[in-house]
């Protein structure tokens, strides 16, 4: 019974030769035995590709369900070992697709662009700044604890006066090759170099202090500036100062995690921020005008209604936490709650027995 090579690759009949590509190079690399997969199953696949990408092959299938080239039949390439060793029989396996197959299962392939292992790791840290501080620039200083440039060999990882040598057993590449065989042959596969760690380079000596790493612990007092406006949970980043690189590589960098102290009075909104201001019974029927003060200590005269009710809202424009953008400010809104004393003097119990004869 003629196989179905559509189906086994999971693609429509009019699937572009790209289609075809992709479906076989995830199919291969999901069942390849080697990675403990069903090896009929992996035999399948490949014969289904030989098929379908192969224009005069595929027009054959599509019309006559079978290819009739070299005496394989209708089902060409039943076994894919035996093909694989008779070219005759019209198995010409694509071994571009196969080296890329094999690169993802086992690594192998061309040699791989060397990583920067010298660089440092990048940091973290907090850092809590009051309500007040994020209403304008500020800079603080912290110091902090991290592996800094070896002060004995400048960062080099070599003692003074010795040389820093290309490693003799990857010539400066970072790699040396392994030969690996496998069932289709053998293959290169590059491996990080054992001798130097993948950086392609030893120090001739290395230093006594840093032992070749060409930095050591210490501290180092760093500038941060506060940016106005910022909000709690923000990260900072600030380049290069985080741990120092190996042997000259490229500092990490350190990345400020802001965080924002509670205020007693003043409730952050996004931008916009909120107070309750108290006002007594007499200002909130009679009206009036209190001084408050705004965050920066501002003095400011609010105007109170007359019959203002408890929890009325007054917005102040521009009196808010400046946006991050540098452009405009959030505003201020004012909370007016009515003070109720707990205690009165006589006087003022007679005065409020005579309010309420007079129903207020």
């Amino acid at each position: 019974m003629n196989k179905d090579f559509y189906q086994i690759l999971g693609i429509s009949r009019d699937a572009s030769p790209d289609e075809v590509r992709k479906a076989y190079r995830k199919l291969a690399h999901k069942h390849h035995p080697d990675k403990g997969g069903d090896e009929k199953k992996f035999k399948e696949i490949n014969e289904a590709y030989q098929i379908l990408s192969d224009k005069e092959k595929r027009s054959q299938y599509d019309r006559f369900g079978r290819v009739f080239e070299g005496g394989v039949g209708a089902d060409p390439g039943s076994d894919f070992q035996w093909a694989w060793g008779r070219p005759e029989m019209g198995f010409d396996f694509d071994f571009e697709d196969l080296g890329d197959v094999m690169e993802e299962i086992f690594g192998f392939g061309t040699p791989r662009r060397k990583k920067d292992l010298r660089r440092g790791k990048n940091i973290e840290v907090g850092m809590e700044v009051s309500l007040e501080d994020v209403l304008q620039g500020k800079e603080k200083e912290i110091s902090l604890s991290k592996p800094i440039i070896c002060s004995r060999c400048q960062g080099t990882g070599a003692e003074p006066s010795t040389s820093i040598k290309e490693c003799f057993s990857c010539r400066g590449t970072g790699q040396v090759q392994q030969i690996k065989k496998t069932p289709f042959g053998s293959f290169t596969h590059y491996v990080t170099c054992p001798e130097c760690g993948g950086e392609g380079f030893r120090p001739e000596k290395p230093c006594n202090v840093c032992q070749g790493e060409g930095r050591a612990k210490g501290e180092e007092k760093i500038k941060i500036f506060i940016p106005a406006g910022v909000d709690g949970n923000q990260v900072i980043k600030i380049e290069e100062k985080g741990e120092a690189g190996k042997r000259g590589g490229r500092p990490g960098d350190l990345y400020v995690r802001i965080f924002v102290k509670p205020h007693p009075a003043f409730k952050r909104k996004g931008d916009d921020l909120h107070v309750k201001v108290p006002v007594s019974f007499s200002q909130a029927v009679l009206g009036d005008e209190i001084e408050t003060s705004t965050l920066s200590g501002t003095k400011i005269l609010l105007k109170v209604p007359a019959g203002t009710e408890s929890g009325k809202i007054l917005r102040i424009s521009g009196k808010g936490i400046p946006h991050f953008s540098g452009y405009g400010r959030g505003d201020m809104y004012v909370e007016l709650v009515i003070k109720i004393p707990k205690r009165l003097t006589k006087k003022q119990k007679e005065l409020l027995e005579k309010l309420r004869e007079e129903d207020i």
